[in-house]
């Protein structure tokens, strides 16, 4: 990361109880980011701004917030995109609309350039790059995990290289 660059993303929390349930269960899989990453539903993933355009990206999810009312999601059974990539997920039953209509938002910044390599899939990742045995284990024990939450807001995050990702700010919907 360039000293004059941030590395920032956008993402929905898990409440608790079950955001403490499914980053354990990534945790006990031997995911090594379970001690660095809660359970959440990204919008923006790992993304290097220039630090510099931060307020500007700022300003940018007040007006992406401000535009979307708060809504349900309703996380049910599990998926993955094996073969592709060794991941294993929670998926989402309901909000997937309004996942994608914040995600392709909060995108269009000036300053984001978002990896485009995969499309974006709403989801709460549960382990990833793990023995296959564990990704296997992973999907069979949340199959009938069911977890229904109103979102309210989303959050900017940053990562400083080492260490969790630290909340920046919180972003109220539709205010």
């Amino acid at each position: 990361m360039a000293a004059d660059s941030t590395r920032i993303g956008v993402a929905i929390d898990i409440p608790e109880p079950w955001g403490a349930q499914l980053t354990q269960r990534r945790a006990d899989a031997g995911d090594p980011q379970a001690a660095y990453t809660p359970a959440h539903v990204t919008l923006l993933g790992p993304t290097e701004i220039a630090s510099a355009a931060l307020p500007a990206v700022e300003r940018h999810l007040e007006k992406v917030a401000a535009a979307q009312q708060p809504f349900t999601i309703h996380l049910r059974g599990t998926g993955t995109f094996r073969p592709v990539t060794e991941v294993v997920f929670v998926t989402l039953a309901v909000g997937i609309s309004e996942c994608e209509l914040l995600a392709e938002a909060i995108a269009a910044a000036d300053d984001i350039d978002r990896d485009s390599r995969f499309p974006y899939h709403p989801h709460v990742t549960v382990a990833q790059d793990v023995p296959p045995d564990q990704l296997d284990a992973v999907f069979e024990d949340l199959a009938s995990f069911s977890a229904k939450f109103h979102v309210t807001s989303f959050t900017l995050f940053s990562h400083g290289g080492e260490g969790p990702w630290r909340p920046r700010r919180d972003y109220p919907l539709g205010s």
